[in-house]
């Protein structure tokens, strides 16, 4: 059952009496009960199963990894209730209160309830409900930026009910930054009027997730599980019936039934080797659907934020749009403006214009990085708009009212994934999903800034809606034992580090901001033998999803939005205004709209 002895790399093997260094990862509750599961394993009492993959440092300071443990089996307790919600951002939060309304709802996050991508969002929530504004300004801002694939009414949903949900949520306790009692709009990028809304300056989506926490907690009909890995989606005749998921409490697998299930995990920044993203990010959501049945789009298109802290020894902190909305300007290296060279807009082009500028002329340069130059604008001001950037800059010996700040461009937004219509359906019955997780449409190939938040609120709440009006069955309030066992690795709910790192530099040097044929065909060889031999199942569904992106950026013959291959640099409209689509075990195809048939 142990084998003993040497083992590959040089590893010392550790019997079942050697203590418990090998389980440092887990937690001491863990590690206790597992140490006396393989106590009565070695006494041939055979009735469970465990196998571990952990590698960690013994006490005398040797590499110890369990190599090929012994296997035993258990029962595996199911619990139901009536809604699954999968994340507890914007999007989770929003479709959690909407169908607290019509039965329980069980709220699962892998890591703390406030840790999301929209927890980091700084640059505000964009909603037409200005003086100067409209929403048909809105919805064309949307459509320009798309560049020609945004489904129009997914657009026309997102901005003509983007103001009653932004009244909702400030009715529920969001405070918006004001001026003399109205709110406070200001302008970024690709915006054409002042439309976006902050809170404390920089801190938009910290402030949205705090309401939306609130207004969530009051509901008697939401249970909350943080700490608790989704590892996969229970299909039963056609039908997402449930999840997996790694019970925090035990650190064993559980499968929880639901009448429906709502995907808000979220994006997939971690994919690449430099990104704005939480270590959270890392695409679960579109990888268990898409190993569940249901179709994903448009994965080609990755926004890429232009200004993202460059700084030797800092973290990879996005520096938002809306410093360049309020006049930041771009400088190389020797001291010169440099945006007009590559676009009229200069410093307020779209996003994926400004990174591959800055891109050009960090190459053109030799340099890393190029600056943001913020030193023309009031100290004051700064300092009170941008508190959290400017304490941030800070901390690494930058002062945003004094310095020019070295930037980069890194991963920040995934436009395509599941597919869903303008009501969260995907293509699997009873699975739904909202925000960055969704293929809407309402991006196209190139989200416009601050849109984000907005889609998480809108799409929430319909999902939530849509989710109990199509429920099917009745599941709430039962826990039973199944009669099938199954194989419990403590591994499973983690990325293999090895695997993750070579997932990310692959990504990030072959899929990144420029592509061609050539690097893209060289990264997808390596991305199958990684999904071939993946530890776990979450370590595969990283490296699938990666394969998922970069099968898209090979097939699409032209560069459009936050997709630009060097072999095919000009957009081609006649042949490519389709979006991608992939299911599994289906080749990948054009369709040309998103929500049609779904």
């Amino acid at each position: 059952m142990w084998r003993s002895g040497a083992s590959p790399g040089g590893a010392e093997d550790l019997s079942p009496f050697q203590g418990s260094d090998v389980f440092r990862l887990l937690t001491w509750r863990s590690r206790i009960r597992l140490q006396i599961l393989r106590r009565f394993a070695a006494e041939k009492l055979n009735k469970l199963c465990l196998q571990c993959n952990i590698e960690t440092i013994g006490t005398n300071g040797t590499i110890i990894r369990c190599w090929a443990p012994f296997h035993f089996s258990t029962p595996l307790m199911q619990h139901s209730t009536d809604f699954i919600v999968i994340g507890s951002g914007v999007a989770g939060l929003r479709a959690a209160v909407e169908l607290a309304r019509h039965g329980n709802v069980v709220v699962l996050t892998k890591d703390r309830l406030d840790e999301s991508n929209t927890e980091y969002a700084q640059g505000g929530v964009a909603v037409a409900l200005s003086d100067d504004d409209e929403i048909g300004l809105h919805a064309e801002d949307t459509l320009n930026a798309g560049a020609g694939l945004c489904d129009e009414h997914a657009v026309r949903t997102l901005v003509e009910e983007g103001p009653r949900y932004i009244t909702e949520l400030i009715d529920w306790g969001a405070q918006f930054d004001r001026e003399g009692g109205a709110l406070a709009f200001t302008r970024e990028a690709a915006h054409s009027r002042r439309r976006i809304l902050h809170a404390r300056g920089d801190s938009t989506g910290s402030e949205i997730v705090r309401a939306l926490l609130a207004r969530a907690r009051r509901e008697p009909n939401i249970t909350f599980h943080a700490h608790a890995a989704t590892i996969g989606l229970l299909v039963e005749d056609g039908r997402c019936a449930g999840v997996e998921y790694i019970d925090p409490n035990e650190s064993l697998m559980r499968l929880m039934r639901s009448r429906a299930v709502v995907l808000a995990t979220g994006g997939a920044g971690q994919i690449f080797a430099q990104t704005t993203n939480p270590e959270v990010a890392t695409g679960d959501g579109i990888a268990m659907a898409y190993a569940a049945g249901a179709e994903v789009c448009d994965l080609e298109f990755v926004q890429f934020h232009p200004t993202v802290l460059a700084a030797p020894g800092a973290p990879r902190f996005l520096l938002s749009e809306a410093l360049r909305g309020e006049g930041g300007r771009l400088r190389n290296d020797e001291g010169e403006l440099f945006m007009h060279r590559y676009d009229e807009r200069e410093e307020l082009a779209p996003r994926d214009v400004v990174s591959r500028s800055i891109v050009a002329e960090m190459t053109r340069t030799g340099r890393h990085w190029v600056y943001l130059d913020l030193t023309h604008l009031a100290a004051t001001y700064l300092r009170e708009r941008f508190p959290k950037i400017h304490l941030t800059c800070l901390r690494y010996g930058l002062d945003i009212t004094m310095d020019q700040i070295p930037v980069s461009p890194a991963a920040h937004y995934l436009m395509g994934g599941v597919r869903t219509d303008t009501r969260g359906r995907t293509t699997l019955a009873g699975l739904y999903a909202a925000g960055e997780v969704t293929c809407t449409g309402v991006h196209g190939a190139n989200r416009l800034a601050s849109n984000s938040l907005l889609e998480g609120l809108v799409f929430g709440a319909r999902a939530g809606a849509a989710a109990s009006s199509d429920a099917f069955g009745n599941t709430a309030g039962t826990n039973t034992t199944g009669e099938d066992s199954i194989e419990l690795t403590p591994g499973d709910w983690m990325i293999d580090p090895q695997a993750r790192y070579r997932v990310q530099d692959l990504m990030w040097r072959c899929v990144g901001l420029i592509r061609e044929r050539k690097e893209i065909e060289g990264a997808l060889s390596d991305l199958d033998a990684l999904v071939d031999r993946a530890l776990n199942r979450r370590t595969r569904n990283f490296a699938e999803l990666a394969r998922l992106i970069a099968r898209a950026a090979l097939w699409r013959e032209e560069s459009r939005g936050g997709h630009f291959r060097s072999d095919f640099p000009a957009r081609d409209d006649r042949k490519w205004r389709v979006h991608s689509a992939q299911r599994r075990e289906h080749e990948i195809r054009g369709i040309t709209e998103i929500s049609a048939g779904n």
